[in-house]
């Protein structure tokens, strides 16, 4: 099947709880992880610390994150593994590729992200419409800078 972009690689995962200092204890003190952002958005309901491991075009964003109101949602605390964020070499293409292969889209379309790069979400189930979701999986799709699309395909060039 021939698609109009690639997936490079993971950009990273998302783990929310009712509190992020038990994740934070975990991830930080005890992984080592290093806390490279912050983010709160009432919209997203969220307040989300971001933490990341590696380097390079292969460092990863770890999320921790917690609800701002644990009654509203998203309830980005109801699964412990929240989302998977993957990078892109060209997003609108992506999407509009997707949908036409009947993948259903989460609400908000393309917009910026938490750590500044452009963003949207599978949704975790298909729908009558648009029958194709993430079987159960929220799929965060991100744009990958250009310095992220040469790094993966020089690393792809050496059949890494």
């Amino acid at each position: 099947m021939t698609r109009p972009f690639k997936v490079l690689g993971l950009q990273q995962i998302a783990i929310g709880g009712t509190s992020k200092q038990p994740l934070r204890r975990l991830w930080v003190d005890l992984l080592g992880l290093e806390t490279i952002g912050h983010f709160r958005s009432e919209r997203e309901n969220v307040d989300e610390d971001i933490c990341a491991l590696g380097s390079g075009a292969a460092k990863v964003e770890v999320d921790l994150m917690e609800p701002i109101d644990p009654e509203r949602k998203p309830a980005v605390h109801a699964t412990p593994l929240n989302h998977v964020g993957l990078w892109v070499d060209d997003l609108p293409q992506a999407v509009q590729w997707l949908s036409a292969q009947g993948v259903r889209f989460a609400p908000g379309g393309i917009r910026r992200g938490a750590a500044g790069f452009d963003i949207t979400f599978i949704h975790p189930r298909g729908s009558d419409e648009s029958p194709v979701g993430g079987e159960g999986v929220l799929i965060e799709l991100v744009q990958a800078p250009p310095e992220v699309v040469a790094a993966f395909t020089a690393l792809a060039s050496t059949g890494r």
